[in-house]
């Protein structure tokens, strides 16, 4: 039954990965979204991202070199993924529940790395970790791992309690919404039960993950706590394959989306993308589009749509 279910956590995770891949690539060649274009976009010099300009304030920017702010990237992706700025500053009272829940996830996420690279330790290095570096190691992904699975819990619950109770939010909740939610709860909840209560004679977390990563069959894993890592695992294979693929999505949506800013330059790759797009023929079920699938988009965006509804 061990091998069974070291098998089944490396093929979730297999799972995971492919479709990670599957849905990045999907996104990246997806055609061009509209832009937004609202500034300041955070890659931008400081000194004009303070008061919201942007490099076309220059003169003949064309011409001269483009300046790229890594720095002020990343600080704006680590406000968002990290903290939820955008969910802060718009909507506080979902925040409150789906914060706990994200940053719960993100300790768990922290606490596997942390047993994996412990276990990797004692394999290679089993010195390393008999004095400060393992019992700081042991602590680290002991407490991140409790605090993670109780505010991740916590945080699903609490949107689980409002998609059914906020008379606005129903209109928008599906069964599948539910159902995700739901998952999370039951996931980490048995797999926090299967740790608490493994009982005195049963493996520590460190040995069962010395276990997995050396594929060692002689340890025996509490059933409890063999069910929560097959949850665990075949949550994670699930995740990708839903609108929970939202962290892949992300990415596309601020950087091919909202601070998209790159120039249209004759002879340049966008002109060729928005050429080639125009020969698609768009099948909109929209009428004032006009979109029927013979009509190309060159000739759709020639059709007056307010003058098709006076007549």
């Amino acid at each position: 039954m061990t091998i069974l279910l070291y098998g089944t956590i490396y093929a979730a995770l297999a799972a995971f990965l492919a479709a990670c891949l599957a849905r990045a690539v999907l996104y990246a060649r997806a055609p061009l979204h509209l832009r937004w274009e609202l500034y300041p976009v955070p890659h931008e010099e400081t000194r004009r991202a303070e008061h919201g300009g942007s490099y076309f304030e220059e003169l003949d920017w064309w011409i001269k070199p483009a300046q790229f702010n890594l720095l002020g990237e990343l600080k704006a992706m680590a406000a968002e993924i990290v903290f939820l700025k955008g969910l802060w500053e718009f909507n506080r009272k979902l925040w409150w529940r789906s914060f706990p829940f994200h940053f719960g996830l993100y300790l768990l996420i922290a606490a596997v790395l942390l047993l994996l690279l412990s276990a990797l330790l004692l394999i290679i290095a089993p010195g390393w970790m008999v004095g400060a570096l393992g019992t700081s190691l042991h602590w680290l992904y002991t407490l991140t791992g409790l605090a993670g699975a109780g505010l991740a819990v916590m945080g699903a619950l609490g949107l689980l309690y409002r998609r059914l109770t906020d008379q606005q939010l129903k209109t928008y909740t599906t069964p599948g919404d539910i159902l995700n939610l739901a998952f999370f709860i039951v996931t980490i909840g048995v797999l926090a039960a299967g740790y608490l209560f493994r009982g005195p004679a049963a493996p520590s977390t460190l040995t069962v993950a010395v276990g997995l990563v050396s594929f060692d069959s002689s340890v025996e894993i509490p059933g409890l706590l063999a069910a929560g890592l097959v949850l665990g695992a075949l949550l994670a294979a699930y995740i990708p394959l839903t609108h929970m693929s939202h962290f892949i999505a992300k990415y596309f949506t601020y950087h091919s989306v909202r601070w998209d800013d790159k120039p249209y330059l004759r002879g340049g790759n966008l002109g060729q993308k928005m050429a080639e797009y125009l020969t698609y023929r768009p099948t909109w079920a929209a009428p004032h589009i006009q979109a029927d699938g013979k009509k190309t988009w060159a000739e759709v965006v020639m059709i007056n749509p307010a003058q098709r509804v006076k007549k």
